[in-house]
């Protein structure tokens, strides 16, 4: 037996990237509305991180932009940017990274291969269809459905209750210090974190630090 009984997966960072360009997204869905833009994008994924209740994409786009307008003194029609926006994704322009595929394959010949991500079903189903997962994982847990998204313990537990294991036996791999790596640690789980930037943890303490998903494979077999 294995030292893991199990491996969950992050998927945006991790396994895949959204390659549509958000720049003309955000500036267009401004366009749309007959509205000046306002703020950048960094500044909406920011606000929406704040959001901890679970609301449909849109609403949470909407409220987002609404935060990042109030911010800076301005007044927008948030639901119908937020319509507009969400028009213009293409969430099945996704690619696995490098590597996904070896780390997949290693983590299949291991055990069960599960699915934990903080973005909506709608969403996510999507990509994992583009590219071919849509039966890769179980289970899968869309933490944006939820009561509270990572790093928040209870979609770990989620997943842990689907698997049946003890925490300790389930590795966790995923690219984000704060959302990823305090996450999976402050629920009981060993955590793989996937170093792409030569970052340092800090605060935060991976059980794993590889720097490309494909040395999974030497984490779950040493």
């Amino acid at each position: 037996m294995g030292r893991y009984a199990a491996v969950l997966f992050d998927l945006d960072g991790t396994l895949c990237r959204h390659e549509q360009a958000i720049e003309p997204v955000f500036r267009g869905a401004f366009g749309d509305i007959g509205a000046e833009p306002i703020g950048e994008p960094t500044e909406l994924w920011a606000a929406m991180d704040e959001i901890t209740a679970f609301e449909s994409e849109t609403a949470q786009l909407a409220d987002g932009i609404a935060g990042v307008a109030a911010d800076r003194g301005r007044e927008l029609d948030a639901q119908a940017w937020a319509e507009a926006f969400a028009a213009r994704l293409d969430w099945r322009d996704v690619t696995l990274l490098p590597g996904a595929e070896t780390a997949l394959a290693a983590a299949r010949a291991n055990g069960p291969v599960g699915l934990l991500t903080n973005g909506p079903r709608a969403r996510q189903s999507t990509k994992l269809d583009a590219l071919g997962l849509d039966e890769a994982f179980d289970p899968v847990v869309y933490a944006g459905e939820l009561d509270r998204r990572k790093p928040h313990a209870e979609p770990f537990e989620r997943a842990i209750e689907a698997l049946g294991l003890d925490p300790g036996r389930v590795l966790y791999v995923g690219n984000s210090l704060e959302h990823d790596v305090a996450g999976a640690r402050d629920a009981g789980l060993p955590v793989a974190w996937l170093d792409t930037d030569g970052d340092e943890p800090g605060e935060h303490r991976p059980t794993h630090r590889i720097q490309s998903i494909d040395e999974l494979a030497d984490v779950l077999t040493t």
